[in-house]
């Protein structure tokens, strides 16, 4: 088992954020980066830059003493959104850590930067959504035979024009774009969005601020499971990028 992230052949501005001796290991993934790479020539875009194994959902390169590595890949973010992402360098532990997941015992929280003012300063979210893909690419529409819930929480207003909000966002369900399909379908899109957003205000943004990105963060993330007989608690934090405090800032 990989004891050392060094040994970790991470992408482009990866950092590691906590490394735990049972070998659950938390990164702060950029926003542009992949959490692997879809199809040949991106493994340079990606996580970790080695060879990605799709149906074992785990990475593969050779150490310095010639033997295998691995490292599972435990959940996803889109390429757009940056933060914490989890990685697991033993098989029994990337197991129990998706049992996790699979059974929505573990807890992520969001930061957003949205166009305009949500309605309430708390509330919980209900949407039926369907997924349709096709053409090498994947969007959210309403209807459908999924439920997708979010807890919505405002944390900031940032005042016009044009007005913004910062909001913290927890998803009790996993959809594909759920967070930026909900936002976008309360009239309160993300910045940044090129599926969902407000395309001329994200034009706007982007020229006076020199940055095209997603305003979507993946601020933290904990989960409980158990492994030999124990229960394990692993919980870690992304700092909040340095566009999202320059936005605030400029306003």
């Amino acid at each position: 088992m990989i004891s050392d992230p060094r040994e970790i052949p991470f992408g482009p501005d990866v950092t590691v954020l906590r490394m735990d001796p049972c070998g659950l290991i938390a990164v702060d993934k950029p926003a542009g980066i992949l959490s692997h790479p879809n199809r040949p020539g991106e493994k340079a875009r990606a996580v970790v830059a080695a060879d990605y194994d799709e149906r074992a959902q785990c990475y593969r390169w050779s150490g310095p003493d010639g033997a295998e590595r691995r490292l599972w890949l435990l959940h996803r973010l889109d390429s757009a959104t940056s933060g914490v992402l989890l990685l697991a360098a033993d098989p029994a532990v990337a197991e129990a850590a998706k049992a996790a997941f699979k059974a929505r015992t573990t807890q992520k929280k969001y930061l957003a930067i949205v166009a305009g003012h949500p309605r309430e300063r708390r509330a919980e979210w209900r949407d039926t959504m369907a997924v349709k893909r096709g053409r090498g690419q994947v969007r959210a529409a309403s209807g459908g035979g999924v439920t997708a819930i979010t807890a919505m929480r405002l944390i900031r207003l940032i005042p016009g024009p044009p007005a913004l909000a910062v909001v913290a966002l927890e998803p009790r369900t996993g959809r594909t774009h759920q967070l930026r399909f909900q936002c976008a379908r309360r009239q309160i899109p993300i910045l940044g969005d090129q599926t969902y957003g407000n395309f001329r205000l994200n034009r706007d943004l982007g020229r006076r601020l020199g940055t095209d990105r997603l305003f979507l963060h993946a601020a933290s993330i904990s989960l409980e499971f158990a492994l030999g007989g124990r229960r394990h608690r692993f919980s870690a934090a992304a700092p909040e990028p340095d566009e999202f405090v320059a936005l605030a800032r400029r306003r």
